[in-house]
């Protein structure tokens, strides 16, 4: 059993000892601390809004949330089976005090978690989200009494969320709906089985091949989209069924796509090709995490806009993009964010870009890849021992490679002329995560090696 305690959330596999998973007792101590904070920080806000992906212990961990919610007086407006995204539209939508999202993103089937959100639909900062588990730890809260009690309501805000889409200026239906585009949607029979198919229909695309769109939580493969999950949608590709593939996890914050012959347009690539349409009509700088590749810095630079890399992390690439004004960011997992909709990850804004962009180009999507910078990450690990000195390794290493470009924001990244090699200690696991770039994947490879060797 497991249960992950972190500022963004909690996670775990469902069962289990107290302390030891995502058990009843924990899901209602988490979420009373998380209403207590919301309390604190907005004492005249009464509501919170609670979304769920479909996996198979959903409805259990929603009725616990919803029901301890309303035990701290709080009225619930739950909207049932959602993306994450449009459950970070909701809590706007509703002007609600935070949002509590039943998702552990591409987790496994055994996996849930708590995300938390605040009054903007973001994901809390920092500081909040350490003032949740310090109120959790303490078990610093209060229930309310019986007439304080608070109330559910039952709302759809699909509809909603992809209103919001087709407001987008960029989003072309009328190009879309030119093209004839066929799409093949894998959805891995979670809430993007009923969203994915939404999005598409409104605009523009007319024939529409479904591979695990019911969302009933039972995942067909590994619901992370890497390439070695994604056989069955890439072959049908391969087929020439269809002009282009989407594939997204189980909460719908990610989009990888799949092209016409079948090969992964990349999931790093998903974020590059929407900026690159993005700051042909609206010029500005971009954002993404270290570990992101640097393709974006150079179609952001070849739009004549700046680019900045934050730590990883959603919150952290928000805050940078704010920071900045960015016009367009995200994370290089398939995470696009568009401040025109919200701030947010969200895979419906991605599809209906990247369409919008593949029409006006008159190309296949094997096509546009080319016309991107082309880079290979190389993704590798170190394993620790309980005595490991991680924070004086990464002190070390940034003095051997003083000489080059050093970031030290999120561990130490090192930029080369020719490539570049992240470090970082993970936040799960006791490893240190090395990711490395260049040209070919030998060269990536042979980058993460000589740093690997130094420690």
């Amino acid at each position: 059993m497991s249960l992950v305690k972190s500022i963004s959330g909690i996670r775990g596999t469902i069962g289990g000892r107290v302390g030891e998973g995502l058990n009843p007792v924990d899901i209602v101590r988490f979420t009373a601390a998380y209403a207590t904070q919301r309390r604190a920080a907005l004492p005249n806000n009464n509501t919170i809004v609670v979304g769920r992906d479909a996996r198979l212990s959903g409805q259990m961990v929603e009725q616990i949330v919803c029901g301890t919610l309303m035990g701290m007086g709080y009225d619930v407006v739950n909207i049932g089976l959602a993306t994450t995204p449009t459950t970070e539209l909701a809590v706007t939508g509703e002007k609600a005090a935070g949002g509590i999202i039943l998702t552990a993103s591409h987790n496994p089937k055994q996996w849930n978690a708590l995300k938390l959100l605040n009054e903007q639909g973001e994901f809390l900062n920092d500081a909040e989200g350490k003032e949740v588990l310090a109120i959790a730890e303490r078990e610093d809260f209060s229930f309310a009494e019986v007439d304080d009690l608070g109330h559910m309501t039952s709302k759809d805000y699909l509809p909603y969320h992809v209103e919001q889409v087709l407001k987008l200026k960029l989003v072309d239906v009328e190009a879309i709906r030119k093209r004839n585009f066929t799409v093949a949607i894998d959805c891995v029979n979670s809430v993007g089985g009923l969203a994915i198919p939404a999005i598409l229909k409104a605009v523009g695309v007319k024939n529409i091949i479904e591979l695990n769109c019911t969302p009933n939580g039972r995942f067909p493969h590994n619901p992370e989209p890497l390439p070695q999950h994604l056989t069955e949608i890439s072959e049908l590709l391969k087929s020439g069924k269809a002009d282009v593939g989407f594939v997204v996890d189980p909460d719908v914050d990610r989009l990888a796509i799949i092209c016409e012959n079948g090969e992964m347009f990349g999931e790093e690539y998903t974020l590059v090709s929407v900026a690159d349409y993005i700051l042909r009509h609206t010029p500005g700088n971009t954002v993404s995490n270290m570990s992101s590749t640097r393709a974006l810095s150079d179609v952001t630079r070849a739009h004549g806009g700046e680019y900045s890399a934050s730590a990883v992390g959603e919150v952290n690439v928000v805050a940078e993009m704010k920071r900045v004004h960015a016009v367009i960011g995200g994370e290089g997992n398939g995470g696009v964010i568009y401040p025109e909709c919200h701030y947010g990850r969200d895979a419906l804004v991605g599809i209906a870009l990247f369409l919008s962009h593949l029409a006006h180009l008159d190309m296949k999507v094997s096509e546009l890849r080319r016309t991107l910078p082309d880079y290979c990450i190389s993704k590798n690990r170190i394993d620790l021992t309980p005595d490991t000195n991680v924070d004086a390794i990464l002190v070390r290493v940034k003095e051997l490679y003083k000489n080059e470009r050093v970031n030290d924001r999120d561990g130490v990244k090192i930029d080369f002329a020719d490539g570049w090699v992240h470090l970082r200690k993970s936040n799960t696991e006791p490893i240190i995560r090395v990711y490395s770039e260049a040209a070919t994947m030998e060269e990536a490879n042979a980058l993460a090696q000589k740093v690997m060797a130094v420690i």
